[in-house]
């Protein structure tokens, strides 16, 4: 009974070493190694200043920006989430209507899907290249720039890196607005 007893809890040692120190381990020297941009949450430096990540929204609300998806999150990291409400809720109804009549102002085409509803995590980085070409004229009437410019931009921004796999193109909000500051002061 001893011998099963101590034999019992060494394989509880080993199996803890295993799965709680050593694959860990290895899977963060593995992902700084190859990956050490990405393992460190593909944060953005300005002025040796973070400024935010590659891979979380975050708002703009000057009319010089680009705008992200609508977040049911607040684009608080730490309460990501949607808002549970399903389609046909009227709530959720409501407040696509007043994403639409807001964004309505702005331009007489009809506003497109990800400009009124909120992603799932609340968080997501990009917009379509669609959302981000409603959005051009606003912003380059806003930092007087030319439309033409701010439509070239918007273009080299364009990823479509997941299109073999049936993912859409999109734009990174950040970076793009980023590239339109960096594009604005060499005016």
């Amino acid at each position: 009974m001893i011998r099963e007893t101590v034999n019992a809890f060494l394989a509880c040692v080993v199996t803890f070493l295993l799965c709680v120190v050593a694959y860990p381990a290895a899977v963060y020297a593995v992902g700084h190694t190859l990956f050490p941009r990405q393992a460190e949450g593909s944060l953005i430096e300005r002025d040796g200043k973070v400024i935010g990540s590659a891979l979380i929204a975050q708002p703009f609300a000057s009319e010089k920006y680009f705008a992200p998806r609508p977040s049911a999150a607040d684009y608080n990291a730490s309460a990501a989430s949607g808002s549970n409400l399903g389609t046909t809720n009227p709530d959720l109804r409501t407040k696509v209507a007043e994403r639409a009549e807001a964004l309505k102002a702005t331009s007489a085409r009809p506003a497109p899907t990800d400009l009124v509803t909120a992603s799932g995590s609340g968080l997501d980085p990009h917009i379509s290249p669609e959302a981000a070409l409603f959005q051009a004229d606003r912003v380059a009437a806003a930092r007087g720039m030319r439309p033409d410019q701010v439509h070239a931009l918007v273009e080299t921004h364009v990823d479509r890196t997941g299109e073999l796999i049936g993912a859409p193109p999109r734009v990174n909000v950040l970076l793009l607005n980023l590239d339109l500051d960096r594009q604005n002061v060499r005016k």
